[in-house]
């Protein structure tokens, strides 16, 4: 099996690449080492996947069509999984032009070159970020979208593109609404990680609106999980969508002091909300068991602990 995993130096494009390597697939990876975040995280990681024979990296940015459109002509792969995106919802506010060039336009890019390829299947990220602040919960696919930001908006985006494209390519793409993915390898600037970082060097985490949001956080093993069950499609040369959630929600203040009792010396700073944050995600999953068997969903307990001793552990905070 060969396969090409767009952002394979991000978090779930490496989490999967590895998992699929350790599986003896074939891995073309893509990134361009965005400094968004660590560049020495995301060259850490592509190392540990240069060291299986079948792992091929190209140094690439798929909002450049050109260069995207010389490089796929000369690989062969049977499936696409595409996690390149410029990620965070609080950055676009700021740079909401990047998110235009590289989600959207990026997306559209590849969809275009894979044109010209003869694949099985399309496999893209969505995000929890295109329902926005909701009434009714848990949200399901069919739930309103009302993004709140221009992350969520890109996203929103995607999704209609695939929709385009799925009939003009006339094979099956897929799309993941992720909601809040965490543990081993993950963002540093995401909740979990970044407080763990400003722990180990000793700085003020400032909370965002004390605390009093709610997340449904996705262990990326449930994430990788569900990525590898799409390699056997069961939907016929269409786009759908589906919520990649654990289908539970927990207060982020109440998680804060559960990592406060981990490391009592954490200094913690209540801050307003964010514009660009939505209060509560909180997803819906029985659309995905009722297409694939999906095991059960990792609890908060066994991800917050694997993310803690994976972070002791490599000492990632050196690398941050």
């Amino acid at each position: 099996m060969k396969v090409l995993i767009t952002g394979v130096a991000g978090f779930i494009g490496f989490s999967l690449a590895k998992k699929f390597l350790e599986e003896g697939y074939s891995i073309y990876g893509l990134d361009n080492y965005d400094s968004y975040y660590s560049v020495k995280l995301k060259k850490m990681r592509v190392n540990k996947l240069k060291k299986f024979k079948k792992f091929k990296f190209y140094n690439l940015d798929i909002s450049n069509f050109k260069k995207l459109d010389q490089q796929i002509k000369k690989i062969n792969f049977h499936y696409v999984y595409h996690f390149a995106a410029q990620p965070g919802v609080r950055y676009s506010l700021i740079n909401p032009k990047k998110y235009i060039t590289v989600n959207i336009f990026g997306f559209q890019n590849l969809l275009r070159v894979l044109e010209k390829k003869k694949i099985k299947a399309i496999i893209y990220a969505s995000s929890s970020s295109v329902y926005g602040d909701q009434k009714k919960f848990p949200v399901s696919e069919k739930s309103s979208l009302k993004a709140k930001n221009p992350y969520g908006l890109s996203k929103i985006m995607n999704e209609e593109m695939a929709e385009i494209y799925s009939k003009i390519l006339k094979i099956p793409i897929i799309g993941l609404r992720l909601f809040t993915v965490y543990g081993e390898w993950g963002r540093p600037d995401m909740y979990i990680i970044k407080l763990l970082n400003c722990i180990y060097k000793k700085k003020v985490f400032e909370l965002n609106n004390a605390g009093n949001h709610y997340r449904d956080f996705t262990h990326i093993s449930d994430v990788v999980n569900v990525c590898q069950n799409f390699l056997i499609c069961k939907n016929k040369n269409k786009h759908e969508i589906f919520n990649v959630c654990s289908g539970k929600t927990i207060n982020l203040n109440l998680l804060t002091n559960k990592i406060k009792k981990i490391y009592p010396q954490a200094k913690i700073k209540n801050i307003s909300a964010n514009n660009a944050d939505v209060y509560k995600t909180y997803g819906d999953k029985s659309f995905l068991l009722s297409r694939y068997k999906i095991k059960k969903f990792k609890d908060i307990k066994y991800g917050l602990k694997k993310t803690v001793e994976w972070f002791e552990e490599k000492k990632i905070n050196k690398f941050l």
